[in-house]
C-alpha cells in the first residue's frame, strides 16, 4: 500500500536551514566568548600576581629607604665618636710603649675599632644616594691598583691572580664608585678562599655592555645563598655586615647596569659587573 507524501514547502526548508545557521553562529560566538573570557581571566590573574610582586617590592624598597636613613644617621654619629677615641688610643700607645702586655691588649682594642670603622664605611657607602660623576679611565689600571693594594693579603692567603683585561679598554663610570664595587667583589672572592686558590679577573664586551667578571676557586654558592647574595644585610660570614655585595649591586644600578652571580662549572663562584654601552668607552669613542 503506497502512501502519498505531501511535498515539503521550500519556505520551511529555508527557515530550517536559516535556524541551523543561526544556531551554529550562536554556538561559535559562545565558544569564542568563553575562550576570550578564559584568556581575560588568566590575564587578570597574571596582572594581579605582578601587581602583588610590585607592591611587595615597593614596600621592601620603602623599608630599605627608611632603614638606610636610620643607618646613615647612626653611621655618622659612630664615626664622629670614633675619631677622638682613635686619637686617645694613639696617645695611650705612646705612654705604654714599654709594656708589651698592655700593648697586646691595645692591639686587640684597635682591631675591634678597625672592624667597626669598616662597618661604618659600608653603611655610609650603602646609604649614599649620589649620582655617578662619570669619567673615562682604563679598566686594567684600576684592577692593577686594587691588586697591588691587596698584595699582602693575596700573598698571606696563597692566592694566585690571573688578570685578562685589555690594556686599551676604556670605560666611562664614576671611578671611585667603580673602584669600591670591584674592591668589594675581590674581597668577597678572597673570603671564599681562606686556604688559597686562584682569583681570575676577566673583562669582555657583549651586546649588553662591558662586563667585568671576578671568579674564585672557592666552594661556590649554595642554592639557598645564590638568590639572596646581593640582598642588603644578608650574610653567611660571622661578623659580616651583609653590605659588601649589596653595595656592588647599588653601584651597578647607579650606572644603569647590573650585578650578577653564578657558580662556575669547574667550581667556585663568579661575580659579574655589567655596564651598558652608553656608559662605556665605545660610545665615548664614537
Amino acid at each position: 500500500m503506497s502512501v502519498n507524501r505531501l511535498p515539503l514547502d521550500p519556505l520551511l526548508l529555508d527557515d530550517k536551514s536559516d535556524l541551523q545557521t543561526v544556531l551554529a553562529a550562536w554556538h561559535n560566538a559562545t565558544l569564542r566568548l568563553e575562550q576570550t573570557h578564559e584568556a581575560l581571566r588568566e590575564e587578570v590573574q597574571d596582572l594581579t600576581r605582578e601587581l602583588e610582586v610590585k607592591n611587595r617590592e615597593l614596600a621592601r624598597k620603602n623599608r630599605l629607604a627608611d632603614l638606610g636613613q636610620m643607618a646613615s644617621h647612626v653611621a655618622h654619629e659612630v664615626r664622629n665618636n670614633l675619631v677622638p677615641v682613635t686619637l686617645y688610643l694613639s696617645l695611650l700607645r705612646r705612654r705604654i710603649a714599654d709594656d708589651s702586655g698592655a700593648l697586646d691588649i691595645l692591639d686587640k682594642i684597635n682591631s675591634g675599632f678597625t672592624a667597626l670603622d669598616v662597618m661604618v664605611n659600608d653603611l655610609l657607602h650603602f646609604t649614599s644616594d649620589r649620582d655617578p660623576h662619570l669619567q673615562t679611565f682604563p679598566l686594567r689600571r684600576l684592577i692593577e691598583e686594587i691588586c697591588a693594594a691587596l698584595a699582602p693579603q693575596l700573598k698571606a692567603q696563597a692566592v694566585q691572580t690571573a688578570i685578562d683585561v685589555p690594556r686599551d679598554l676604556q670605560i666611562v663610570a664614576d671611578r671611585d664608585m667603580f673602584r669600591r664595587a670591584v674592591l668589594n667583589m675581590v674581597l668577597n672572592a678572597l673570603d671564599a678562599m681562606p686556604e688559597g686558590g686562584c682569583l681570575a679577573i676577566v673583562s669582555c664586551t657583549t651586546p649588553q655592555g662591558v662586563e667585568l667578571e671576578i671568579a674564585d676557586s672557592g666552594p661556590g654558592l649554595s642554592d639557598h645563598v645564590l638568590p639572596r647574595i646581593f640582598e642588603p644585610f644578608f650574610t653567611t660570614k660571622q661578623g659580616g655586615t651583609g653590605l659588601g655585595l649589596a653595595i656592588v649591586a647599588r653601584i651597578a644600578e647607579a650606572h644603569g647596569g647590573e650585578a650578577l652571580a653564578v657558580n662556575c662549572p669547574e667550581g667556585g663562584a663568579a661575580f659579574t659587573l655589567r655596564i651598558p654601552y652608553f656608559n662605556s668607552g665605545r660610545e665615548a669613542a664614537a
